[in-house]
């Protein structure tokens, strides 16, 4: 069953509910690099607040669908999103799959020349952007002639684009008689792009409806449940954990803002029961808790019994430290890739919280194995790459059928994470692959490292990556940021790395910011190129 479906239904059991409620969507253009925009950009002073109704929302659904329709979209024809996280966002992605084409959501972080390549690659046809882009597809307009309608959502449309609130307005809000298919092709993702420009990754309309069975088997949402999503709509994370709202019909917040404050205030007068937190909001909330900028006792927390965190490995530390002040909480790390519908294809499970530190058990309808270079399973507690079997696998990288290859096999995605199975069979992830560092013959694994490291009381975040060096090939240098407030020295450090093994230990120390990815991913290539080169082996050979 197409997740449309749902939509339909939650509408005619529950349409006077709210769905959906919007908070704080003031925002501002940053003409920059999509590497240097904020997460999320907000205006505090702009404070506000919208909310939509299951009618509402199939409604204008429905009138997204009869605009395209009306303008001659069929089948299997691309629409592109580039808006920042709010209201209309869902309704205009529900409208673009309930015509029978497919939604390709834009990072908003995205250069002109990134966009451009992403129309090219996906073959859109249609675009919907909001004002904080008009410099970025004005800069590209000539460039694009492939899209033929250009929706603007905001006011004061520029001369290029059409109004989106005026033209879907006009447009019936009778469902379209259109009939999708499991198998039919529904919504294009890119991959993160910190390796250079991404891949577009294909998905069926079954991946949509296993990311909503499985979140809701993990998180057991009913229709009491109030879900808040922070993370932007665009990445596959915060939609499909979205989705566990959408299959039991129950009520969602989005809030436009990462501050602390901002976090446990919209908790609380919201009501929310559910929070997916990446893992730096979830220290800066402890860090505001413990410094008095939030008193817990002046909110209305109670009714909070969930806390997750995906994206990133977690230290096991800060899950300690989390119900330390939240004792009554249920918690889940979840573990995904946009190639595998997101997070959820392994996850630690609310009930296994003592094994916090792995990222868990084969997630609901999928399967896990780890495998050796050939592909075949290596023995339990070996180091191997981590492959995963299940209905919400992509179909593949959209014109790209070596890409595809090279990940599929079998039914199989290989993930390129190393990772190892411990002896109660839960998923310890171990690093990227490529991020292996290869010092004097010794494999090091930087996730290990990085997870020593930020026990340390002084220190926020770590990022550790490998180095030329003339003697071992490549040793390990650790980027360290700071608590606010808090000194150390690198002698201070190298002190407390002797709590590793020998050979684990970094040789060298910087203390800068950690750079990483709106879905809060370490920005490694990145670093790689400040400090030694992209291309490692090449510098290897060059020292």
């Amino acid at each position: 069953m197409p997740i449309t479906e749902i939509l339909t239904q939650n509408a005619a059991l529950y349409g006077s509910e709210v769905s959906l409620v919007e908070i704080n969507p003031g925002i501002k253009e940053i003409k920059t690099s999509w590497k240097d925009y904020d997460l999320v950009e907000t205006d505090p002073s702009k404070k506000f607040r919208r909310e939509m109704t299951w009618r509402e929302f199939d409604d204008k659904a429905n009138r997204m669908a009869n605009f395209l329709l009306d303008r001659g979209l069929q089948k299997g024809q691309k629409v592109a999103i580039l808006l920042m996280n709010c209201l209309e966002w869902l309704p205009i992605y529900f409208g673009i799959l309930k015509t029978g084409a497919i939604a390709v959501p834009f990072n908003y972080r995205y250069t002109s020349d990134e966009i451009q390549y992403c129309i090219d690659l996906a073959e859109c046809d249609v675009i919907i952007f909001g004002p904080e882009f008009t410099g970025r597809i004005e800069a590209i307009r000539d460039k694009i002639s492939r899209v033929k309608i250009r929706l603007y959502l905001g006011q004061d449309c520029p001369s290029f684009a059409e109004n989106y609130y005026s033209l879907t307005a006009c447009c019936s809000s009778v469902a379209p008689k259109i009939i999708l298919k499991d198998e039919q092709d529904a919504v294009i993702y890119f991959s993160s792009g910190t390796t250079g420009f991404p891949k577009a990754i294909l998905h069926t309309h079954e991946s949509l409806m296993t990311a909503a069975k499985v979140e809701v088997a993990h998180h057991k949402q009913t229709r009491e449940d109030n879900f808040l999503c922070i993370p932007p709509l665009y990445h596959t994370g915060a939609k499909m954990h979205w989705f566990g709202s959408l299959l039991s019909g129950s009520r969602a917040v989005l809030l436009r803002g990462i501050d602390p404050e901002w976090i446990v205030k919209t908790i609380s007068d919201e009501g929310i029961t559910i929070a997916w937190l990446l893992v730096p909001w979830a220290q800066d909330i402890l860090d505001a808790i413990e410094r008095g900028e939030i008193k817990l006792e002046e909110h209305q927390i109670s009714q909070w019994r969930l806390m997750h965190i995906g994206a990133q490995p977690v230290p096991p530390s800060l899950i300690h430290r989390w119900l330390d002040y939240f004792p009554g909480h249920q918690y889940d790390t979840n573990y995904g890739l946009s190639e595998s519908i997101g997070p959820g294809c392994i996850h630690l499970g609310i009930d296994n919280v003592s094994k916090v530190g792995a990222i868990g058990i084969p997630g609901h309808l999928w399967q896990i194995k780890i495998t050796d270079e050939k592909g075949k399973a290596v023995k339990q507690g070996e180091v191997g790459e981590l492959c995963v079997k299940g209905p919400g696998i992509m179909k593949c990288y959209y014109r790209n059928p070596d890409a595809t290859a090279e990940v599929l096999k079998d039914g199989w995605l290989f993930t390129g994470d190393m990772a190892r199975m411990d002896e109660d069979h839960f998923v310890h992830l171990v690093d990227r692959k490529k991020d292996v560092i290869i010092s004097g013959g010794e494999n090091l694994y930087p996730v290990q490292i990085e997870n020593f490291i930020r026990t340390h009381d002084a220190i926020k975040d770590a990022a550790v990556i490998g180095i030329p060096d003339r003697r071992l090939g490549e040793i390990a240098q650790a980027i360290i940021e700071l608590k606010p407030g808090y000194t150390c020295s690198e002698e201070e450090i190298a002190e407390f790395c002797n709590g590793l093994p020998r050979y684990k230990r970094p040789r060298k120390f910087v203390f800068e910011e950690i750079p990483r990815n709106p879905t809060g991913k370490i920005e490694k290539p990145k670093l790689r190129e400040k400090y030694c080169s992209i291309n490692l082996v090449e510098a290897q050979t060059e020292s």
